[in-house]
């Protein structure tokens, strides 16, 4: 969803960004503040119950994800390794949100059916991502499936945020069934379409549709 508006929300934080350019900052160390931000939002705020002002601070520190990438290539610092981090520290602030639901469903909500929710989607999430990265490391593409990252982060969001502000704990929890059948579904779906990939490839004598290298 994010992905959609990106155009706008580029225009709105471009002033910050050129600030930031100006006083010497640079893109990486954005990711690592914004990493850091929506984590800590994430597990100090969510644990104990603050469920609205963790969503805020979350939510103030996502917009790094645009922030960084800006920066990037308006100084032509793009790199190799940037893009290495950038993927790396989205994968610990995905991580770091739906962590922090499993504890506030461990200690404030008492909840142990959306706790195990919660780690579904914390773990489905990071498969799916890994997921079209092994793909692509092997020569394939998994971009394919119906939960895409930007979409699970605005979705969790969203609803975590309306619930607290209305009271309405209900919104939370159809997100978490929502987002946890679908990251499933997408996993499904994206070693499906590599394993068709893979055959076609073994049937035009390319690399062995079964088997390779286990990934570390």
């Amino acid at each position: 969803m994010l992905d959609h508006f990106r155009a706008f929300w580029t225009k709105v934080i471009a002033p910050v960004a050129h600030l930031l350019i100006r006083l010497g900052v640079s893109p990486d160390v954005v990711t690592l503040v914004g990493t850091v931000g929506v984590s800590a939002g994430a597990l100090v705020f969510y644990p104990q119950g603050e469920l609205l002002i963790g969503t805020v601070v979350i939510t103030a520190f996502v917009f790094s994800d645009l922030l960084d990438g800006y920066m990037a290539r308006t100084t032509g610092r793009s790199s190799t390794f940037g893009a290495f981090l950038d993927s790396t520290l989205d994968r610990i602030g995905d991580a770091s949100i739906f962590a922090g639901l499993a504890l506030y469903f461990a200690w404030e909500g008492d909840s142990r059916l959306y706790l195990v929710l919660s780690l579904v989607c914390l773990v489905m999430g990071a498969v799916t991502s890994y997921a079209r990265a092994r793909a692509e490391s092997l020569g394939f593409t998994a971009n394919v499936g119906i939960a895409e990252r930007a979409d699970r982060l605005v979705t969790i969001l969203v609803m975590t945020g309306l619930g607290a502000i209305f009271d309405l704990p209900v919104l939370m929890h159809i997100a978490l069934w929502a987002l946890a059948i679908a990251s499933t579904v997408t996993v499904v779906q994206r070693v499906w379409f590599v394993r068709r990939q893979a055959l076609s490839a073994a049937a035009d004598g390319g690399p062995a549709a079964d088997g390779g290298p286990a990934a570390g």
